[in-house]
C-alpha cells in the first residue's frame, strides 16, 4: 500500500473537547499526519459488530498543531475496521464496562488481522493499580484488600499510607492516612463501600514532595526524560489535573532500573505506549489506557515522542507484512 494511503483509526473522547496544548493524542496523530498517514476518527458510540464483523462509522480527520482550530472532521468513513493499517485505542477511563465492550470490538479486528495500539487484551488486563503487584521487587509495600481490618493493620505496620480505589484516574479519590487520623474508619469505608470493593494500600513515600514521575515507554523503551509532577501547594498528590507542575529531567539509574523490569513484559503484552509512575525508588501505577506527558516533554527537551510512537507502529506493519 502506498505511503500516502496508510490509514490510522483512532477511538478517543470528542476530539473538540481536548486541550490541544497538552494532549498526547493530537501528538500522536499531527506525527501520523506529518508522516504521510491518514487518520479516521472514531468514538466509542461509532463501532458496533454485525454478525461477527467488526465497523466503524467514523469520520476523516486533519489536524493542526493550533490551539483555536487544531482539527478538521472531513468525509464520512464507514468500513470493517480490519481494512484500516492501525488503529490507537486512546479513550481516556472510567474503565467501565463500555470501555470493556469497546475492546471486545477491538480485540475482533485485531483476529482479522488490525495492529491496535495497545492490545485490546492487554488494556483489560493491565489495571494501572493492581498490575504493580506483578512487579513487587520495584513497588513500595503494598496490599490489595476489601478488608477493614487487613488495611487497619497495614496502616498501624507503616505509620502513613496512600488509599487508592482500583478503577480511579487523575488522582480522584486518593487518600493520605496517618495512623490515629478520626477519619480513617470512613476513609476506609468509602473506598470500600462497607467492603464490597478491593482498595489499594500503599506505604507513603515523602519523595512525592519532589514529584510523581511519569517515565514514558515505547515498545518496552523509555524515553530519556521523565516528566516530575510537582504537588501544588496543600496536595498531596502529583496530577497535572489536580494542580501539580510538571518538570521534565533525565531519567535517573533507578529509573531505567524499573523501566528494565517492566518494559520487556509489556512489550510481549502488546502494549506499545506505557506511562510509568515512579516517586523515589518506587514503581507506584502502570499506565496503558491513555498516557500523557508527550507534549509537555516535547516542549522542554526540543523532542518528537509522538513521532517515535509513529516509527514504532511502522516497524510492526513491517515485521508483520515480512
Amino acid at each position: 500500500m502506498s505511503q500516502s494511503r496508510r490509514l490510522l483509526g483512532v477511538v478517543m473522547d470528542p476530539i473538540g473537547s481536548i486541550k490541544p496544548k497538552k494532549d498526547s493524542t493530537l501528538a500522536m496523530l499531527l506525527a501520523a499526519q506529518r508522516q504521510g498517514w491518514d487518520i479516521v476518527y472514531f468514538r466509542q458510540q461509532d463501532l458496533e459488530v454485525r454478525d461477527g464483523a467488526p465497523l466503524g462509522h467514523g469520520a476523516r480527520l486533519k489536524v493542526r498543531d493550533d490551539t483555536e482550530r487544531w482539527f478538521e472532521i472531513g468525509i464520512p468513513w464507514n468500513g470493517g475496521l480490519e481494512t484500516l493499517d492501525a488503529l490507537l485505542m486512546r479513550k481516556d477511563p472510567p474503565f467501565d464496562m463500555e470501555y470493556i465492550y469497546t475492546t471486545y470490538i477491538l480485540e475482533l479486528a485485531e483476529n482479522r488481522g488490525l495492529l491496535v495500539v495497545n492490545k485490546p487484551a492487554s488494556l483489560r488486563d493491565i489495571n494501572e493499580k493492581a498490575y504493580t503487584s506483578w512487579f513487587p521487587h520495584c513497588t513500595p509495600p503494598s496490599l490489595v484488600t476489601r478488608s477493614r481490618a487487613a488495611l487497619l493493620e497495614f496502616l498501624k505496620e507503616y505509620g502513613k499510607v496512600v488509599l487508592k480505589p482500583l478503577d480511579g484516574m487523575g488522582g480522584r479519590s486518593i487518600f493520605v492516612v496517618t495512623a490515629g487520623d478520626l477519619n480513617t474508619n470512613v476513609i476506609i469505608e468509602t473506598l470500600t463501600s462497607d467492603g464490597e470493593r478491593f482498595t489499594l494500600a500503599q506505604r507513603y513515600i515523602p519523595e512525592i514532595v519532589s514529584g510523581d514521575k511519569r517515565v514514558l515507554l515505547i515498545d518496552g523503551v523509555p524515553i530519556d526524560y521523565a516528566l516530575a509532577r510537582i504537588p501544588a501547594p496543600g496536595e498531596s498528590r502529583g496530577n497535572l489535573v489536580m494542580g501539580a507542575r510538571g518538570e521534565g529531567r533525565p531519567l535517573t539509574e533507578r529509573d531505567r532500573w524499573l523501566c528494565a523490569q517492566v518494559g520487556p513484559t509489556l512489550a510481549a503484552k502488546g502494549v506499545l505506549f506505557a506511562g510509568l509512575d515512579v516517586i523515589g525508588d518506587y514503581l507506584t501505577e502502570i499506565n496503558v489506557t491513555s498516557p500523557t506527558g508527550i507534549r509537555e516533554l516535547d516542549r522542554q527537551f526540543n523532542i518528537d515522542i509522538a513521532a517515535k510512537l509513529i516509527d514504532a507502529i511502522e516497524r510492526k506493519l513491517a515485521a508483520k507484512a515480512a
